[in-house]
């Protein structure tokens, strides 16, 4: 009704919203995750219809996170994987975890969470999984929705972790790991 000329949609889930409301509104999208594999373009060469934007390559940089996280917690033989079920963007994460792990030796226990109330239990069950280090996928949830909450739960299990994002260390997380920022000081 406002009759508008674009939609930016700042990352996959609000992506996968846009796409509800219009197919006919050009949507930009700033970070996808899979963007051919979620459906919401045709390729990344020829997106077609109304959806264009950034991909993130999650696969290959949840390969990255996990490689780094195996060699600063070498006698780690089994990683946890904590996911958003609220994200389209948790299927590739998982996904390259699954690839990677194989490689790595190591075994995986996901667990999904859709709140923030859910993130002391997802670390007691990894904690009584016996995981020597977690993985966190990069959400909405996960990093603007109260990223010192969920480090000190990581802490409280002495469970080191791994993110996409610095301000989830910024907030106490151990590392995190990503695309290196853009020129102009657009990140990835």
């Amino acid at each position: 009704r406002m009759k508008i000329d674009v939609i930016f949609a700042s990352g996959s889930t609000q992506s996968e919203s846009a796409r509800r409301a219009t197919s006919t509104i050009p949507i930009v999208f700033g970070a996808h995750a899979d963007p051919v594999g979620i459906g919401h373009v045709s390729s990344l060469a020829r997106p077609g219809g109304n959806m264009t934007g950034l991909a993130v390559m999650t696969p290959e940089i949840t390969a990255k996170q996990m490689e780094i996280l195996k060699e600063t917690v070498r006698q780690a033989t089994r990683f946890g994987v904590l996911w958003d079920r609220t994200a389209p963007s948790y299927r590739p994460t998982l996904q390259g975890a699954e690839t990677f792990r194989a490689i790595l030796s190591v075994q995986l226990q996901t667990v999904g969470v859709s709140t923030v109330a859910e993130y002391d239990g997802a670390f007691a069950t990894m904690a009584q999984g016996r995981v020597g280090a977690v993985l966190v996928h990069s959400s909405a949830l996960t990093v603007r929705h109260n990223p010192r909450l969920l480090a000190e739960h990581a802490l409280k299990h002495r469970l080191p972790t791994m993110f996409m994002s610095r301000g989830n260390v910024v907030a106490g997380g151990l590392m995190s790991y990503a695309m290196p920022r853009m020129p102009g000081g657009i990140k990835a």
